[in-house]
């Protein structure tokens, strides 16, 4: 594989870019560049003002591209998502009016606060990068990555987003509140305005696109998959578990690995790469069991659980 120093610039540029405006999240900005990278939906899960949307949005201007906002509520329909077709007059024919859903990079606002009707209309998008309308397909930009956020499903008005879906989030991760220091820096810099609003582009979407490429290429070892899908297969035997993590997740804790790795400015893969995204891959696909739940275990735990107990290889071959 190779790789140009000028790519690798390209990652540490919208970091930057982001770091620039998002102050004291430089884990969370990592985990939303490797997102990018492996090409994986992300949703951020978080309580009001906490700078979800606006990392979002710096995103988007940092990496150019089509950009679209979903509002999600209670009113929202699947056709305000996906588009629909309509009769025109003066042609003498259905034409299909596209959705917001047809860009680059979607933001799916407070997800929680639509109905699952309309939260399963983003199914086929997220798995298929395709949607259905009518009878016809049409397929998505590429690349295409949905980021969606979430307030936590104890507040008024959301609802529960179901298994299926949340499956096809690669990884989930909150913001949390920032340091009283960042906190001070935020609020003194944004005295003309939120500092996502002036941020120029670092980036192409067709650099976008190259940088996933090299990704893909990213050599894993056997002895590291081997390990991938132990850690895997270890949440569907946990003694707090109901439902375990899916094939589907292995697949995206493998990309997730690669994707860090290139960032890191390797071409192959290393156990502490599925070991740091492991929790934000796999915690949001478990389904604990009910006594589980009730003494207070939580699916980070169960995560972490699992690595301590599972043997990491020592000897790899690249």
């Amino acid at each position: 594989m190779e790789v140009y120093a000028s790519d690798l610039q390209l990652c540490t540029d919208i970091r930057r870019n982001l770091e620039s405006c998002i102050l004291g999240k430089e884990r969370e900005i990592e985990l939303v560049l490797i997102a990018l990278l492996a090409g994986g939906h992300l949703l951020l899960e978080d309580v009001p003002g906490t700078g979800k949307t606006q990392l979002v949005k710096a995103l988007a201007r940092s990496i150019g591209g089509d950009f679209r906002r979903i509002q999600c509520n209670p009113d929202l329909l699947p056709t305000d998502i996906t588009g629909l077709t309509i009769y025109h007059p003066r042609e003498e024919q259905f034409i299909f009016r596209p959705g917001p859903i047809m860009s680059h990079l979607v933001l799916a606002d407070e997800i929680n606060r639509a109905t699952t009707k309309t939260q399963s209309a983003l199914l086929e998008a997220m798995e298929e990068r395709s949607i259905t309308v009518d009878g016809e397909t049409y397929s998505l930009p590429s690349p295409f990555i949905l980021i969606a956020t979430q307030n936590p499903i104890e507040f008024e008005g959301t609802y529960l987003l179901p298994e299926a879906q949340m499956d096809r989030f690669m990884m989930r991760l909150s913001l949390g509140y920032p340091g009283e220091a960042e906190e001070r820096r935020m609020v003194l810099k944004q005295e003309s305005g939120h500092p996502s609003d002036l941020l120029g582009r670092v980036a192409e979407i067709g650099d976008i696109v190259k940088l996933q490429e090299l990704a893909e290429k990213v050599h894993v070892d056997e002895a590291v998959g081997e390990y991938l899908v132990r850690l895997v297969r270890s949440t569907r035997e946990h003694e707090g578990v109901q439902l375990g993590a899916s094939p589907r997740a292995a697949v995206a804790l493998m990309r997730a690995a690669k994707a860090r790795a290139l960032i890191e400015k390797r071409e192959y893969v290393i156990p502490d790469d599925v070991k740091q995204l492991a929790v934000h891959v796999l915690s949001h696909r478990l389904l604990l069991k009910p006594a589980a739940r009730l003494g207070g275990t939580r699916a980070e735990t169960v995560i972490e659980d699992v690595i301590s107990r599972t043997k990491v290889p020592v000897r790899l071959e690249r």
